[in-house]
């Protein structure tokens, strides 16, 4: 209200009383601020170290992403599999939680391939390897072209020792690819891992120790 208003004001009482009850009216019918989203990433991301190549079905990573701007589910996995791959991996399994519950809150149709799979990755990462199975056998229902899932699910499921598992899902990996080179390298470790089974099975103690020595440690 500018100054010179105020003697008109003074003069009409009910202008008055009615300017008092609009500015008043004003603050209720003002929209209400939406509750913004929990964030995915906590404002102080801790520095990323570097990163070593593992098996994924991700883009190349995008560095410097501008914090400005909403991220974009690209960047978002990106942001993850950075924390993975920097060893961060309860950081990272949080910011994987809040995302599937980011998309189950936006009703977002579909299935996140890249989000499941890092899924997958910090579960194993953290030794959680029946959480990690579920995880890349959700893949492998939804998308089981992709040798991929499958070949992560096999190398799960030898870590647990169930071996015709892992073995019935390098099947479906090398199908999926014939030339895939990390289900070809399980498959070699399974097979060895089978012999020292049937070996054990055997008593046959020299042989068994043969293999024990060629076996891969976790």
């Amino acid at each position: 209200m500018l100054l010179r208003d105020l003697p008109v004001l003074k003069r009409h009482p009910i202008l008055c009383s009615l300017a008092a009850i609009l500015g008043l009216a004003s603050g209720f019918l003002m929209p209400a601020s939406a509750q913004p989203a929990e964030p995915i990433f906590s404002e102080a991301t801790p520095e990323i170290r570097g990163w070593q190549p593992l098996v994924r079905v991700l883009d190349a990573l995008t560095p410097n992403v501008d914090t400005s701007l909403a991220l974009t589910p690209k960047n978002v996995t990106d942001k993850i599999g950075q924390l993975l791959d920097s060893g961060q991996n309860e950081a990272a399994l949080d910011a994987i939680n809040k995302r599937l519950q980011q998309r189950e809150n936006n009703a977002e149709i579909g299935v996140d391939v890249q989000l499941l799979f890092l899924q997958g990755r910090a579960y194993s990462q953290l030794g959680q390897h029946p959480q990690a199975i579920e995880s890349y056998k959700q893949l492998t229902i939804f998308y089981p072209e992709l040798p991929e899932p499958w070949n992560n699910l096999a190398a799960e499921y030898m870590r647990l020792n169930q071996l015709d598992l892992a073995k019935e899902a390098l099947d479906m990996a090398l199908l999926a690819n014939p030339n895939y080179r990390l289900a070809l390298q399980n498959q070699g470790e399974l097979q060895l891992m089978l012999a020292h089974r049937s070996f054990e099975k055997a008593k046959d103690p020299a042989r068994a120790k043969d293999t024990q020595y060629l076996l891969p440690t976790n």
